[in-house]
């Protein structure tokens, strides 16, 4: 990692480089002289993490920008050629609605088509799901997504693929930053024009065929298709936000290929906007982002609030209450209701195999994990990031040991069916409509059957905390709370017995190491606190178990309180 005067010397390097653009070269000496905002920018080179490359947009080796994306497509090219071994490679890319992503897409399509890597390129923005699917469909090489997910307006992000269709997990990841590291110079990026990638058959438009495949197989996990277009679909209200993303069109026909055609779309969310100017953060984890969507509930009498985040991997819900308000569902609860749903309805059909799995992250709740045993379905734990469910699954499909049912964490991905190696917001958006059509036709709400699994399971209550901490200062922080808490374990926690400590910097369980540690109690709760992969925070997860709600609620807020004071002196 950089000191000051490293970055000092890295920032003078790109004044003086005769690749960067003279716009880019203003932008730098408007901070001359400014030791935090150069140190900011250039103290480091932006890092693969749990969702790729992914930073704010501006000029800097700790940026994104057209020069870090070109350097880091050039290192997936040589990598993709390397495996490739002399035979045709191809790559499938994608973007969301961000600031500059279209450019990115373009600009890295041009450094693949330039090394000889043919590049499919989707036109518009199009979900991260899709490009995941696409990937598999196309027998390419690997893929690329820009995206920055649900993180504010001023980020933007890189997330690369690998031939199954899985974002690259930690050994490919290593390979890629490597070839990217000797990548030395920005006058080693290969580019070619638009028009020669084109007349050479490097560079290749996808649309409306791609586009009717997926929704075609996404259509196709539906359980109760025939039951929503016999008339439920009709009468069942869903209102909906794509948060200005890229779900707006996808979500919209595979709800109504399923039968749903009662659905409303909030106008003033429907359209791409990079500075998501309507919300706060574009994130379907927060109340907030769904107020249009509640307020236009209320209008229409909708049964079901849902959204999803700028590139369409994470789906939010929001449900009546028994008092009739309307509740966003965690994506805990959320998982547990959908294992639940996605499990009877295999059951109910005869079609529950009898090697099947759920698989969740080390932070997700037990409660699907519970529900899942019940049906006599194994669960397996991974760590933070789909693609370690995406990778499980392609070892399922090799080995045939594991027949792959759903997958899901807790921060609002999931994934039912084997089509794609990433979360995906459309189908998790069919699945959570079509429970809940099929539960209101028995007279339900989500919430009620949510109340009727806690009767059965126990009160499962998670919570999480995050710190953001930037820059170099607010990096050493993070590592001084976790190194404080690894080489500090407390015996207890108000009062109950700390009785496991997991570290997982070692590797635990079967799975890589990484810097997590989890703290079980004995009454069966348990935290856990973690480094954010993506963003410059520290989360913290909470969760416990209880007979009743308000136990619940009050022994989660005590376990919050306690854990939270150590970590906020410490930062």
């Amino acid at each position: 990692m950089a000191n000051a005067n490293t970055a000092e010397a890295r920032y003078q390097a790109w004044l003086n480089d005769p690749i960067i653009d003279e716009a880019t070269k203003e932008e730098l000496r408007a901070i001359a002289g400014s030791e935090k905002e150069i140190t900011d920018r250039f103290y480091r080179d932006l890092e693969f993490g749990t969702g790729g490359l992914r930073g704010v947009m501006g000029a800097g080796t700790n940026r994104l920008n057209a020069y870090t994306v070109g350097k880091a497509t050039q290192g997936l090219a040589n990598w993709v050629l390397a495996r490739a071994a002399g035979k045709p490679a191809s790559v499938v890319i994608a973007h969301d609605s961000r600031n500059n992503s279209p450019e990115f897409a373009l600009d890295s399509a041009l450094v693949l088509a330039a090394n000889g890597v043919k590049t499919y390129l989707f036109p518009s923005l199009r979900p991260t799901p899709q490009l995941s699917y696409t990937v598999r469909s196309l027998g390419a090489s690997g893929g690329v997504v820009i995206t920055a997910s649900h993180n504010p307006p001023e980020y933007n992000g890189y997330k690369a693929y690998g031939p199954d269709g899985c974002q690259l997990i930690p050994e490919d990841a290593e390979e890629v930053i490597a070839a990217i590291q000797q990548v030395t110079g920005f006058d080693q990026i290969k580019r070619m024009t638009r028009e020669e990638a084109e007349a050479k058959g490097l560079l290749v438009w996808l649309g409306e065929e791609a586009d009717e495949e997926y929704a075609s197989v996404v259509a196709s996990q539906s359980f109760n298709s025939e039951l929503l277009k016999s008339g439920l679909g009709a009468k069942f209200s869903v209102v909906y936000t794509p948060l200005h993303g890229t779900g707006n069109l996808p979500v919209r026909r595979v709800l109504e290929k399923a039968g749903f055609t009662n659905v409303h779309i909030v106008k003033e969310q429907e359209q791409p906007d990079g500075y998501f100017s309507t919300v706060k953060s574009p994130n379907p984890e927060e109340r907030e982002a769904f107020t249009l969507a509640i307020e236009l509930a209320k209008k229409v009498g909708a049964d079901l609030i849902i959204g999803t985040d700028p590139d369409a991997d994470r789906m939010g819900a929001v449900v009546k209450n028994g008092a009739g308000e309307y509740v966003v569902l965690t994506g805990n609860q959320s998982g547990a209701i959908m294992v639940h749903y996605v499990l009877s309805q295999l059951k109910e059909r005869g079609k529950l195999p009898a090697n099947g799995v759920v698989v969740k992250t080390i932070v997700t709740s037990e409660m699907g994990a519970d529900i899942a045993r019940s049906y006599g379905v194994e669960v397996e734990n991974t760590l933070t990031g789909f693609k370690y469910i995406g990778e499980k699954m392609t070892r399922y499909e090799q080995t045939g040991e594991r027949s792959f049912l759903f997958g899901y964490e807790e921060s609002y991905g999931y994934l039912t069916g084997t089509y794609a190696r990433d979360k995906d917001a459309i189908v998790a958006s069919l699945l959570i409509s079509e429970a809940a059509a099929y539960y209101s036709s028995q007279g339900k709400t989500l919430y009620d059957v949510l109340m009727e699994l806690y009767g059965q399971y126990g009160v499962y209550l998670e919570g999480l905390e995050s710190r953001t901490l930037k820059g170099l200062d607010g990096v050493q922080k993070i590592q001084g709370i976790m190194q404080d808490w690894r080489d500090n374990p407390p015996a207890d926690i108000n009062g109950v017995q700390v009785e496991r400590v997991l570290d997982y910097s070692g590797g635990l369980e079967g799975l890589r190491p990484e810097n997590v540690l989890k703290y079980i109690l004995a009454d069966g709760s348990w935290f856990c606190l973690r480094p954010s992969g993506t963003e410059p925070k520290i989360k913290v997860y909470f969760a416990v178990r209880g007979s009743s709600t308000d136990e619940a609620g009050a022994a989660l807020d005590a376990l919050r309180k306690t854990v939270m004071e150590r970590v906020d002196a410490l930062a």
